[in-house]
């Protein structure tokens, strides 16, 4: 993985998406100049500016681009230069109807938003090989240059003919024969056999369900086929500027690609970071999310990070968008650097007049420089320029979290035991009780080497692969501990029924004789276990062999059935968790399994709602209380932020932060 372009300057990016083509010529100077206040020292530019670069098949209009690339150069103003094919212009769809992608249902998705294409479709990657070879070959020597951003937060699903087509192409390149796929997706149920190739269609609305193989295997052709049309812009783009790198922007936590296969593709991990629609700015959920999605950036990214998104205030998309409360840009921006961002950028600087995003803020919104927002914007400028001794720096971390969108999306399908049990609820529950006891948790796939960890966990695994088993088994066997949750290695690759209901190498590990059944919870149900815990959402009817039985249920179907285990597997430990413990229980447990295993909190006994991160030489304390609170210390430190000396303890406002150095 490259390191971000100005690693080597020892300073943090800093800055957003500058869509100049939305405004007059005239304006443009006045951004330089406040963009040169504010701080800023990357400009993210043309995400969105195909039509403008090519109003008709064929023609340029690279002048405009000349100049703004010009202007913020002359003000040292870096420029990540994006590739604009998130949004073919109108001309495509109108004369090549085929490069718009297609619903299930097999409705077309027409022109007039974003991301319209077909990721498939010839006509679009020929067009949008073309525009990326014009833009490499016109800029990718301009002094201005630091990155290249390919296309935009890639999301697209197509079930059209084209996409048929490649469908077929790439399944005969995973499984060669006709015979090899009717195993794999388990055709002989619902007389689903097919005799020719060309029989094969993606999962396209059906009757009833569709099958559950076919469906997750068009997930992986879908990551597969939108990888490939980033990969084939990115090579376009090293062709020509092999020094500058390479980024396109995911989104967090987002189940449509699998974020492993694509990090190892890019020079430079970047995400965009919003929380929860369904939630405001001040819900207690945003910043574990925040920490979550940062935290699986860093572990793709195996280091250093960007974060190419955020607001600045208020989004555009909920029933009711608040502004941030004072501190909390500051705050959530303090965060990312804290878990490994080498670079803070926005959605956008200069705030929309017009369009569907026009009351999406913005680093300069329509109240213009004078506003409160911008003060903030500038103060935050500033302050990271203090911050230069995290740069390139990594953020240890004893324990690993397993994520895998492979068994996310098979986990996802109906006709499962509970349409309750969510894949991102689970996970999230799980890491927000490691968060909130300050221990720091990398990311890993299941299959991923797990030497370096004293603990592992497994929130839950629907699908684990024969590789991902025989890496727990070796892991556990030469020393680690693991902590494994329910509905876990219950299906192979191919979602295919593990024999005896959970595979048998994870049984020998946890010590389990069988799962007798699973018994999924009701919605809002709990049952209680014997050591005063609650469970939530699932249940199981364990039967233990050489496991100690720690917790069993109290009450229900199960009573006086082990719930918690716990078993001794060559040198290490194996924990089995048969229910979603309620948040204080699943606290103590990890914490508890945590420090057995030598892991302890960044800064114990920190008070609630502060979050304490280690990176580099720095001590990050951020207050996520809308009150004051006062840190206690374990050795006296300097905040670089304020340059204020703290020998016990530290007065934190209300979201509030110190980066203390010892």
């Amino acid at each position: 993985m490259a390191a971000l372009p100005d690693a080597t300057r020892g300073r943090l990016l800093y800055g957003g998406d500058y869509n100049p083509e939305q405004w007059p010529e005239s304006v443009w100077p006045e951004d330089i100049r406040l963009m040169r206040e504010a701080g800023v020292n990357l400009a993210t530019v043309g995400v969105f500016s195909w039509a403008r670069l090519e109003p008709r098949p064929g023609a340029r209009e690279f002048g405009w681009l000349d100049r703004v690339l010009d202007l913020l150069h002359e003000g040292g103003i870096d420029v990540c230069l994006a590739t604009p094919t998130a949004s073919p212009p109108p001309w495509m769809g109108a004369r090549h109807p085929e490069t718009l992608p297609r619903d299930e249902h097999g409705r077309t998705v027409w022109y007039g938003s974003r991301n319209h294409f077909c990721a498939s479709s010839r006509v679009y990657r020929d067009y949008a090989r073309r525009i990326t070879e014009d833009l490499a070959r016109r800029y990718g020597s301009h002094p201005a240059l630091r990155l290249w951003h390919v296309n935009n937060e890639y999301g697209t699903h197509c079930w059209c003919d084209g996409s048929a087509a490649h469908f077929r192409e790439w399944l005969q390149e995973r499984y060669d024969t006709l015979g090899a796929l009717n195993e794999a997706w388990g055709t002989a149920f619902w007389s689903q056999r097919y005799d020719s190739w060309e029989e094969i269609i993606p999962p396209r609305r059906a009757q009833y369900l569709n099958n559950p193989a076919q469906q997750l295997d068009f997930h992986r052709f879908t990551s597969d086929a939108l990888l490939g049309c980033f990969t084939a812009e990115r090579d376009v783009l090293a062709a020509h500027s092999p020094d500058i790198p390479v980024t396109t922007n995911f989104m967090p936590l987002f189940s449509g690609q699998d974020g492993w296969a694509w990090a190892s593709e890019e020079d430079v991990v970047s995400v965009d970071v919003y929380p929860d629609p369904r939630a405001g700015w001040e819900d207690a959920a945003g910043a574990p999310h925040g920490a979550l999605v940062q935290d699986l950036t860093r572990s793709q990214a195996r280091g250093p990070w960007l974060l190419m998104e955020q607001a600045a205030g208020p989004v555009n998309w909920r029933g009711v968008n608040h502004p941030k409360p004072d501190g909390l840009m500051r705050l959530w921006s303090l965060q990312a650097v804290a878990r490994g961002a080498d670079g803070i950028c926005f959605f956008q600087w200069r705030q929309s007049r017009q369009g569907s995003e026009k009351f999406h803020s913005a680093m300069l919104p329509h109240a213009g420089e004078h506003s409160r927002l911008f003060r903030q914007v500038r103060a935050l400028g500033s302050e990271l320029t203090r911050l230069t001794d995290v740069v390139g720096d990594q953020v240890p971390a004893g324990i690993a979290l397993l994520h895998d969108w492979e068994s996310w999306w098979a986990d996802g399908q109906d006709g499962r035991p509970s349409a309750g049990l969510d894949y991102p609820a689970t996970l999230t529950a799980w890491y927000q009780a490691l968060w909130e006891q300050n221990l720091t948790c990398d990311f890993a796939h299941p299959e991923a080497t797990l030497d370096g960890y004293r603990l592992v966990v497994i929130p839950h695994l629907y699908l684990l692969t024969d590789a991902a088993l025989d890496n727990l088994t070796a892991y556990v066997r030469a020393g680690g501990t693991l902590i494994c949750g329910f509905f876990t290695g219950v299906a192979d690759a191919d979602d295919r029924i593990r024999e005896g209901g959970v595979d048998s190498r994870l049984r020998l590990l946890l010590g389990l004789t069988t799962v007798h059944e699973w018994w999924p919870l009701d919605e809002d149900a709990s049952v209680r276990l014997d050591n005063g815990a609650r469970g939530t959402v699932w249940s199981e009817d364990l039967e233990t062999d050489t496991a100690t039985t720690l917790a069993v249920y109290a009450e229900g179907e199960l009573a006086g059935r082990p719930a918690l285990t716990r078993h001794t597997f060559g040198t290490g430990v194996a924990l089995y968790v048969s229910t979603l413990l309620e948040r204080p229980a699943l606290r103590t447990l990890l914490a508890d399994a945590a420090a057995a295993a030598g892991v302890l909190p960044v800064l114990p006994g920190a008070p609630a709602g502060v979050e304490a991160v280690r990176r580099g030489p720095l001590l990050f304390l951020l207050n996520h209380n809308r009150e004051p609170v006062t840190v206690p210390l374990p050795q006296p430190g300097t905040d670089v932020l304020t340059g204020t000396r703290h020998e016990e303890e530290v007065t934190l406002d209300r979201y509030g932060v110190a980066a203390l150095r010892s």
